[in-house]
């Protein structure tokens, strides 16, 4: 498997806490975004991806998140093959300490 870069829920609450200005995608699914998600996160669930990537931009660095980052890790895979900037956050919402909306 490539390397795909990844990130902390820890690394990634300290960011948002210290007002960085981050991409972040949420791709769960519907109902499970109704059970909150982290506040600013665009969410596309992961079945839509390929068919949003209009949205993406190859010089910003995006943030997937899933419930365990586990679909997070396959998104990122296949927008690095695309050339995007992309980092896993690992442990997924499962291990999300952080605020939710």
């Amino acid at each position: 498997m490539e390397d795909v870069k990844i990130i902390t829920t820890e690394e990634l609450k300290k960011k948002l806490e210290a007002g960085e200005k981050l991409e972040l995608v949420d791709v769960r699914e519907d109902f499970e975004v109704v059970q909150g998600k982290i506040p600013g996160a665009k969410h596309i669930p992961m079945n839509e991806i390929p068919g949003n990537l209009d949205y993406f931009d190859k010089n910003k660095e995006y943030i997937f998140i899933c419930r365990s980052s586990h679909r997070s890790g396959n998104v990122c895979l296949y927008l690095k093959d695309q050339g995007y900037k992309v980092r896993n956050m690992i442990g997924g919402m499962l291990e999300w300490t952080g605020d939710v909306e």
